[in-house]
């Protein structure tokens, strides 16, 4: 009788290992999810605003010219976030942003929709990992009640919480490669042991925050490493602060999923910045953010779109990155 409850038992773990291997196989093989909407068009802060609609419709364009969307998994975005939302920003903040930009308000709900549902696509292995083709973008949002650096909520952030919230999740890594500081993240998660923020940017630019003495507080400290790059970084820099400081943290902080705030203004050529990063380059940062995600946590990545003011340049830049994402170099 001990024999044959053995062999039920061993038969059990061979058929849960079988699974194990045909759900990682199903995982491997689904594909680069895009998430984007026209209401993310809908959204403007004026005519001659650089961050307009038409860094997503010149975006779009270069998708369906390079025939990219035919190998992406295209989903539509939540209208709304989730109660994430409230544990990131003030019950005053989301108030005062409806009432005084009450289409941006419902436009930056969405565009924080649109990672959350990336997130849970991820989670349910219905997409390998995903883009947010989205705006505005939100790494800059604190709780002032208004528009901060073109941003109203921090999705990133957002999508933080929420994967810990519905999903269980604990450690969750933030990698922004923006021009600009994410100040906005770095707020939310200071004193938070179970976030790693890391940034990339020019101190001295908007919003003149990101000293590398900035490291955390508290349980956060040592969870908070920002790597100002001088004007006129590019490839070489930015990948040696990646390989250099990012990868030893992420490999001891052990995360449970990715996110990147993945800003195109530190290409070249950018109206607002003065980093030289190529679009090579930005294949390369995705190919590292990629390899960390494989060995560190199943794969599980979402990149969300920051800045990037360059129409063409932020287009190609955006392409070379999911087409690195989908696997298409």
């Amino acid at each position: 009788m001990k024999r044959r409850i053995f062999l039920q038992g061993a038969g059990l773990l061979a058929a849960a290992a079988v699974l194990a291997r045909l759900t990682s196989v199903a995982a491997a093989q689904a594909q680069t999810a895009l998430i984007y909407s026209d209401r993310y068009l809908d959204h403007s802060l004026g005519p001659t605003h650089p961050e307009s609609p038409r860094r997503l419709t010149t975006l779009m364009q270069y998708f369906r010219d390079s025939d990219m969307l035919d190998q992406l998994q295209q989903l539509a975005p939540a209208t709304h976030p989730g109660a994430a939302l409230e544990t990131i920003h003030c019950r005053d903040h989301i108030d005062a942003i409806s009432a005084r930009y009450p289409v941006s308000h419902e436009v930056a709900l969405a565009a924080a929709g649109g990672v959350t549902a990336a997130t849970d696509a991820v989670m349910a292995g219905d997409a390998r990992n995903a883009f947010c083709a989205s705006r505005p973008p939100g790494h800059h949002a604190l709780n002032t009640g208004r528009e901060e650096g073109f941003c109203f909520y921090n999705h990133v952030a957002i999508a933080a919480r929420h994967l810990q919230m519905r999903h269980g999740l604990r450690r969750i890594l933030i990698a922004d490669w923006d021009y600009h500081h994410g100040n906005g993240t770095e707020a939310a998660f200071y004193d938070d042991p179970d976030i790693l923020f890391f940034s990339t940017h020019d101190v001295d630019a908007y919003p003149q925050t990101g000293l590398a003495s900035r490291t955390g507080q508290g349980a956060g400290e040592g969870f908070n490493i920002n790597v100002p790059l001088a004007c006129g970084s590019g490839d070489n820099e930015i990948l040696d602060a990646f390989t250099t400081r990012l990868l030893p943290a992420a490999a001891a902080f052990k995360p449970d999923f990715i996110l990147i705030s993945a800003g195109f203004d530190s290409r070249e050529s950018d109206l607002l910045g003065c980093f030289d990063v190529t679009d090579q380059g930005f294949r390369r940062l995705t190919g590292l953010m990629m390899e960390l995600a494989d060995r560190l946590c199943e794969g599980r990545l979402v990149s969300v779109l920051e800045g990037g003011y360059n129409l063409k340049g932020n287009a190609a830049a955006a392409l070379a990155h999911i087409e690195t994402m989908a696997g298409m170099e």
